[in-house]
């Protein structure tokens, strides 16, 4: 009997040492609580790759139809911060270019930027997989919105033409001698993603950014004659896919 007991005390005190480890773990992943008192999961963090391409909005006009359409991308990171929201990062390579709306002036530019964002997301769709004790899986499908803030460079060239840029285009002489030149942009958009397989999700993006400066096409009051009194800004429309670390 005593050796019964000593076996059974001895069993009992393993899985509960076996067990601290593992609620000493748990307590460590989960970071919040929401506001019914429910953990949650802060996290994962997860890198995103996006293609598409850029719609300009300045001076020239903003029709698609005078748009010389480039390839655009990001690279980024995201990061779960609640059950709704997360921050997230990009740097993205944008080209533009565009033929001027007005035929009689005959205005062309093309630039190649650079743009680095800080953003947060809001995901409009519950997801009870980030809760903890949980076994609901991550939705299939997933509608957010978003904005940040951030840096851009640009460098563009204008000249007379409705054609895209060659190189023999003739180019005016920049408006500004500190091309590459920075300025402010301030994303706002919204997307939707797809669940595809186990980490894999993937969706279409769009956003439009707001931008502090008036020669994103090398072209302002300078080369208009007191005509523009407004800033340029440009869209972005990518099919972006998401691969969590989890």
């Amino acid at each position: 009997m005593r050796f019964r007991a000593l076996v059974s005390g001895l069993t009992l005190a393993a899985t509960a040492l076996a067990a601290r480890p593992a609620a000493a773990q748990h307590q460590r992943q989960v970071r919040h609580y929401n506001h019914q008192g429910r953990p949650y999961y802060a996290g994962p963090l997860h890198i995103t790759l996006a293609g598409g391409s850029a719609l300009y909005d300045g001076d020239l006009g903003n029709s698609p139809a005078n748009n010389f359409f480039g390839f655009a991308g990001s690279l980024g990171v995201l990061y779960r911060l609640t059950p709704h929201l997360h921050l997230g990062s990009e740097f993205s390579y944008i080209p533009l270019g565009a033929r001027d709306q007005l035929k009689e002036r005959g205005l062309a530019f093309t630039s190649t930027n650079g743009v680095g964002t800080l953003f947060l997301r809001y995901d409009l769709l519950a997801d009870e997989s980030v809760f903890a004790a949980s076994n609901a899986e991550p939705p299939i499908f997933q509608v957010y919105v978003q904005g940040g803030a951030g840096l851009l460079l640009y460098d563009p060239q204008s000249y007379v033409g409705t054609a895209p840029a060659t190189s023999d285009t003739g180019f005016f002489a920049p408006e500004r001698n500190d091309y590459p030149a920075l300025a402010g942009a301030f994303p706002v958009g919204a997307g939707f993603s797809v669940h595809l397989f186990d980490r894999w999700r993937a969706g279409l993006e769009a956003n439009y950014y707001l931008t502090t400066t008036d020669q994103l096409d090398d072209i302002s009051n300078k080369r208009l004659g007191g005509a523009s009194n407004s800033l340029d800004n440009f869209g972005t429309l990518m099919l972006k896919v998401d691969y969590s670390l989890k």
